[in-house]
């Protein structure tokens, strides 16, 4: 017998369209507790957080120069099979957006403001996370990670819904959500989770860049019937869905299995060493911990800080593939039993 869920995971409380939801939940009989913090010297930490445009531009200048190279190619061998191998990496850059409008919607990778905003809504509109819904969204996540009934973005709810979490591979759980998520919004309305943290002034820019992104997509299919060709999907929206291996393989290896409603990252999120081809389509975001830790620190300064503080974190998982060799059974042990999680090890003289 499949047992039910063992929490409500939905969003509880009063739902308050404002910026105090961002930092303070109004829950009765409730008082938050502090997040555990590395140490970590205060002139270093005040180094790490500096942004660099020089170092943001450089890597995305190469994400998006080897993005238009595989879209090239793949228009330029249209009809034949080198097609394939040209689209197959295409669609992993493209997915790889996903990690980008993570990373840019902290307002992190440059220290200037429009060019980290363009590049945010390229890469939200890439990854079908419309942009102003999703800073929002992933505020509450980084205030209240893995605590049940106030982070919006729990991507592994107990019991796990395996089929989902493994249809993703290919984006089709969550980018059915999403395309929902904006054909609600495109028609004015915020969905009942967003009613707890995106503030009333900024509804407006969410329903509208909902429009926005649908009338894009529409546009590339009606394009798709005008030239009886399905190149244009192939080259915009598409991708996310074909090319979504390696973005699926990535998130779902943050969070899943570990402890819920505890205040410390080192229980509830992974580190994971990584290849440097992973670590640029990941952009660093391996480096989980220190994320959330603190994640002021631009993604291009994770691996120095990871250096710093790795002496008071677990252990990291010397591979992905190591850190799915116990998130799998571990899905699987949660079907009968909810409550069982990965007890990560910290280390023995950690506070």
């Amino acid at each position: 017998m499949k047992p039910t869920q063992w929490k409500d995971y939905s969003l509880k409380g009063k739902a308050q369209a404002d910026t105090t939801s961002l930092t303070e939940d109004k829950f009765e009989d409730e008082v938050e507790a502090e997040w555990f913090s590395a140490q970590l010297d205060r002139k270093i930490f005040k180094q790490l957080i500096k942004r660099d445009d020089v170092i943001a531009l450089r890597s995305f200048a190469l994400w998006l120069t080897l993005l238009i190279a595989a879209g090239a190619l793949g228009v330029a061998t249209w009809g034949t099979w080198w097609a394939v191998p040209a689209f197959f990496v295409y669609g992993v850059l493209y997915s790889a957006a996903d990690h980008r409008h993570h990373e840019l919607s902290h307002g992190t990778p440059f220290k200037n403001r429009q060019l980290n905003d363009i590049f945010y809504h390229l890469c939200a509109f890439m990854t079908l996370r419309e942009g102003f819904y999703y800073r929002w969204s992933h505020t509450r996540h980084h205030t209240h990670t893995l605590v049940v009934g106030k982070d919006p973005e729990i991507g592994a709810p107990r019991p796990p819904k395996r089929l989902a979490i493994y249809s993703d591979f290919f984006f089709i759980a969550d980018g059915w959500r999403l395309l929902k998520m904006l054909v609600r919004h495109a028609s004015g309305q915020l969905t009942e989770a967003g009613k707890h943290f995106v503030p009333e002034s900024e509804v407006p820019k969410v329903l509208w860049a909902a429009r926005v992104y649908l009338l894009i997509l529409v546009s590339t299919v009606a394009l798709c019937f005008i030239t009886h060709s399905l190149l244009p999907l192939m080259l915009v929206g598409l991708p996310r869905f074909y090319g979504g291996f390696f973005s699926q393989l990535f998130n779902m290896s943050q969070h899943t299995c570990l402890a819920e409603d505890v205040h410390d990252h080192r229980l509830n999120t992974r580190t994971i060493l990584m290849n440097p081809v992973f670590n640029f389509l990941y952009s660093n975001m391996n480096y989980h911990i220190e994320h959330h830790m603190f994640p002021m620190v631009p993604y291009y300064r994770l691996p120095e800080l990871h250096e710093l503080i790795k002496g008071q974190c677990p252990p990291p998982y010397p591979t992905i593939w190591a850190a799915w060799q116990e998130i799998i059974p571990g899905m699987n042990r949660q079907q009968s039993d909810p409550s069982w999680f990965i007890q990560r090890p910290l280390p023995a003289a950690a506070p």
